[in-house]
């Protein structure tokens, strides 16, 4: 019998990238990078470590959310802003591709650590600034997190009751769009370097990866003059579609983006009459009866527990989905066989569950070889690497550079 052929390298072996940023966008870029084979040195302060170490539970003294954001990430220290914390990295920088930073614009260069600087040492590197606002115009120097993001972008105006205060989200939205948006400008840049053999800049604003989510709020405007409003659950687009309670107290949400969708709804729910409405052959003009529309479907809901309401749905081929917690994506069936929720062994706190990567490749997949490792774990074998001999990262340490 032949051999069974090695396993493929994951597709993005041999990618050296230095994260120096910090919460959140840039290093969720660089995790995703990581995922798929990527050499993630992650770069801390030697006294200030990553701020996710300290943010939400912790176990143990363990920050959890570090384990996710730090997978598959070797960590060192260095102070850049020291003269020989500048230098070492320039010499990290000379054997890197990509270089992922969020400092406000302008601290690179104040580190003399700015693209002129990085790229005469590397002129095929990457860098890659993420900033709230970009790196020029009015916001530029200020302080930018997602929460302003979704303000400024719109999203919390459309967002929430139509008689409520405009709705942030309870999570970094608009940092983890950034992230995806900023790991597809890498890609897109290294794509670049192999026809150029030059590397360049990649200027991502957190602003503006959430305007695009968004659609076409923008043109709407311009064309028509339309702000969307507030509208809850509901939709302009389409109705029914809203979250609904079944009789046993739980909730499940219902979408009738396509026509068909909404008659095989209106059929199971014992209302077929409303088909024949004129006003039910578009999705806008349902949306405007949506009043009608809800109070059918809730009504039917309301009278079957959740599991009835979920098999029916699907008997008759109409889009439906519980409204799930943490708890329930744990053990969802089909979260489950894609093993979207994995499991990762750690040193410091055992078996651990977190998200899986991103997609699936069928040929080079990626894979969390391990979660966020220790503040600096890896400072001496990376320093060492470059060619430093143990005694020069000693006499680091004692300058508080590492």
């Amino acid at each position: 019998m032949p051999e069974p052929a090695a396993p493929a390298s994951p597709p993005l072996t041999g990618l050296r990238v230095l994260d120096l940023a910090t919460l959140f966008a840039g290093p969720l870029a660089a995790t995703m990078l990581g995922d798929f084979g990527a050499e993630v040195i992650k770069v801390e302060h030697p006294t200030r470590p990553d701020p996710s170490r300290g943010h939400g539970p912790s176990k143990d003294g363990v920050g959890l959310w570090w384990k996710l954001l730090g997978r598959n990430k070797h960590t060192i220290t260095l102070d850049l802003s020291k003269p020989a914390g500048r230098t070492t990295l320039l010499r990290l920088a000379a054997t890197a591709d990509v270089v992922v930073e969020n400092f406000r614009p302008g601290t690179l260069e104040k580190w003399d650590l700015g693209w002129d600087e990085l790229s005469a040492v590397n002129p095929r590197l990457v860098l890659t600034r993420v900033t709230g606002f970009g790196q020029f115009g009015p916001y530029a120097r200020r302080p930018g997190f997602g929460t302003l993001a979704e303000a400024i972008s719109g999203f919390a105006a459309m967002t929430g009751e139509p008689d409520a205060p405009p709705t942030l989200p309870p999570f970094g939205l608009a940092d983890s769009i950034a992230a995806l948006a900023t790991a597809y400008a890498v890609m897109t840049a290294l794509a670049a370097r192999e026809r150029t053999g030059e590397g360049q800049v990649v200027d991502m604003a957190i602003i503006e990866p959430i305007l695009t989510v968004l659609g076409p709020q923008p043109l709407w405007y311009d064309q028509l003059g339309h702000v969307q409003p507030r509208t809850g659950n509901r939709s302009q687009n389409n109705a029914p579609r809203n979250t609904y309670r079944t009789a046993d107290g739980t909730w499940v949400a219902v979408s009738t983006s396509a026509q068909s969708v909404a008659e095989r709804v209106m059929r199971l729910v014992g209302r077929p009459e409303l088909i024949d409405e004129p006003w039910f052959a578009t999705g806008a003009d349902r949306a405007r009866h949506a009043d009608v529309l809800d109070a059918a479907v809730g009504d039917w809901i309301a009278r079957h527990g959740r599991a009835d309401v979920l098999a029916a749905f699907e008997k008759a081929e109409a889009a439906v989905a519980p409204v799930q917690d943490v708890r329930d994506v744990m053990s969802d069936p089909q979260y489950q066989a894609l093993d979207t929720v994995t499991t990762v062994d750690d040193p410091e706190l055992g078996p651990l569950r977190m998200q899986n990567v991103l997609f699936r490749l069928s040929a080079t997949p990626g894979a969390i070889r391990w979660a966020g490792r220790p503040h600096g774990a890896d400072t001496e074998e990376v320093l060492t690497g470059l060619g430093l001999t143990p005694a020069d990262v000693k006499e680091l340490r004692e300058e508080g550079v590492v």
